[in-house]
């Protein structure tokens, strides 16, 4: 009886190593490390499509609020100084 109790604990545990070495096995195969790589690249091509947008919408923006300080008579050197003056500028300007 107690032989046969080791032998069915033996085989349970041998299955047990079986099925993780397979699972292991099969997270590091090329196929998935290929399948892995692929979503980290989407998800990089798609933060990087996302900050070239909000790039543009700033541009867009402050575009037109250069084209809105011309029409009222306002230089660039105003605006700059204006805008540095007042702590909105995007740096230290010398």
């Amino acid at each position: 009886m107690r032989r046969l109790f080791w032998l069915g604990l033996g085989i349970a545990v041998g299955a047990i190593v079986v099925r993780k070495a397979s699972r292991a096995m099969q997270r590091v195969a090329p196929s998935s490390l290929a399948g892995q790589a692929r979503e980290s690249a989407v998800g990089v091509v798609g933060s990087v499509r996302d900050f070239i947008a909000d790039v543009r919408t700033g541009m867009a923006e402050r575009e037109a609020q250069i084209h809105e300080a011309f029409e009222r008579g306002v230089t660039l050197d105003e605006v700059f100084d204006d805008e540095y003056a007042s702590g909105n500028g995007a740096g230290v300007r010398e």
